[in-house]
């Protein structure tokens, strides 16, 4: 085949660019820059009020050395480890029961999947209130029924346990994830794999786990990537335990309680940057959470 003339390729190329150019502008205004931009305040020392003056990788040097840094990691990595597994745990089982009811399927779908809607602030305010150590309806409960109900988000044992409980209650998004897998199960291989005499245990082991996979994976994924930038309800059920929440003030004082078990490390970058107003350690370590976010795939 004779080559295209020149001519030809250049107008098929300028068209092709300019029907990407919307999203290459955007990626480079919205992604390139931004990343740029953090990449160089992260070897500067910088506050928004003076120039920012260039300290090469003291930046990086302070992280291995702030006490406070090390303690939002154990806490976010203590929230990927248990809170991660947790969700995708339940938002299988969830599912796998919701695909053996025979009535009300569309009603208990929608009620399962209605707290994914809520605010995350509002539902993290409504759970501090209900887990509430002294007069929360919660351990008004357990006291019923001869239990004694721990302190929740009071106590640091429990705090980041109580976090869990507050994302398995939002686990409706999850939820229509997998029951869309479930539910994409060949029926023929249950069928066959019930005259070879297997359980439920063991259908599900051999058939319905090895063709979710794919599903677990892209889970497994986006929640640790979502874990790593686990903010809002942990602030907020910090602030709201303690008694004293800011209003207005947009930082907290009391952001890690009790005794900085729920301190993540997104809380820390914001604390730093914004209460402490050394955007260029917060730079470095927003960059230090995006190449670990990057590399969690």
């Amino acid at each position: 085949m004779a080559a295209k003339p020149w001519g030809v390729r250049v107008r098929r190329g300028a068209t092709t660019l300019s029907f990407l150019a919307p999203a290459l502008i955007g990626i480079a205004v919205f992604f390139l820059y931004p990343l740029g931009s953090a990449v160089y305040f992260s070897f500067t020392k910088f506050d928004l009020l003076s120039v920012p003056q260039w300290v090469g990788l003291d930046n990086y040097r302070r992280m291995a050395d702030d006490p406070f840094l090390l303690q939002s990691i154990r806490n976010t990595l203590w929230m990927v480890v248990v809170f991660v597994p947790v969700r995708i745990i339940g938002a299988i089982g969830l599912s796998m029961l919701l695909t053996q009811l025979r009535r009300g399927a569309g009603f208990f779908r929608t009620l399962f999947y209605l707290p994914a809607l809520v605010p995350p602030v509002a539902a993290t305010i409504a759970f501090v209130y209900l887990l509430k150590p002294g007069t929360g309806p919660v351990n008004h409960f357990l006291a019923t029924i001869g239990i004694e109900g721990p302190l929740w988000f009071n106590s640091p044992a429990w705090a980041k346990p109580s976090l869990v409980l507050l994302g398995l209650w939002a686990i409706g998004d999850l939820m229509v994830i997998f029951l869309a897998a479930v539910l994409g199960v060949p029926s023929s291989l249950y069928e066959a794999a019930s005259l070879d005499g297997a359980n439920a245990w063991q259908r599900f082991r051999s058939i319905t786990l090895p063709t979710i996979q794919p599903v677990v994976l892209f889970a497994a994924v986006t929640g640790v990537i979502y874990t790593l930038q686990y903010f809002d309800q942990a602030a907020v059920a910090g602030s709201i335990a303690s008694g004293q929440a800011t209003v207005g003030g947009g930082i907290s004082s009391n952001f890690g309680f009790p005794e900085g078990s729920t301190f993540t490390y997104p809380l820390w970058l914001y604390t730093v940057g914004f209460r402490y107003s050394a955007l260029g350690y917060a730079n470095a370590l927003a960059i230090g959470l995006f190449v670990v976010a990057l590399g969690s795939p």
